[in-house]
């Protein structure tokens, strides 16, 4: 595999991290930086992302702010002390995701079992079905709130020598 090749199997990762940037509500720009970052050998300060990326200075200055505060990216001053601001990529994405369950897929499901719990006490007593249904969702999203509290507390490599404990 010469040069090209990881160049183009580089940029295809970095594409992708675009796409997924936007399913949680970030920038392509966002994804692109990360994945310029996530790539790099060393920290990289905001001309130099300006240079990699091709962004404005101002869209790399608002991205890595952004970035920096969901803990997808790390800010540290450059070697010396000088005064040049660097990033580095946040690598275990492991970490991310459980970020992620904790601040956004944990309230979601907890917003639902409030509309759940809200809907239950309107319904009329002659509604049985609907009582039903809405009883099988609450379960549902009781569920996934057990799911998500355990991915968020154990490791990945726990996780999976639990499932494989379990599947034996």
């Amino acid at each position: 595999m010469g040069e090209d090749d990881n160049v183009v199997a580089r940029e295809r990762i970095i594409e992708s991290m675009e796409q997924s940037a936007e399913v949680y509500g970030l920038s392509r720009s966002a994804g692109r930086i990360y994945g310029v970052l996530y790539f790099s050998g060393e920290p990289l300060s905001i001309p130099e992302l300006v240079d990699k990326t091709g962004y404005a200075k101002s869209t790399i200055s608002n991205v890595t702010r952004t970035l920096t505060r969901i803990g997808l990216i790390h800010r540290r001053s450059s070697e010396g002390g000088g005064r040049r601001v660097q990033y580095t990529a946040e690598r275990e994405i492991w970490f991310i995701l459980q970020d992620v369950f904790q601040q956004y897929v944990q309230r979601e499901i907890q917003t639902s079992l409030r509309t759940i719990q809200r809907a239950q006490a309107q319904l009329s007593e002659d509604n049985d079905t609907d009582a039903e249904r809405i009883e099988e969702l609450q379960q549902t999203y009781e569920d996934l709130q057990e799911i998500v509290t355990l991915t968020s507390n154990f490791t990945a490599a726990e996780l999976r020598d639990a499932l494989e404990s379990y599947d034996k």
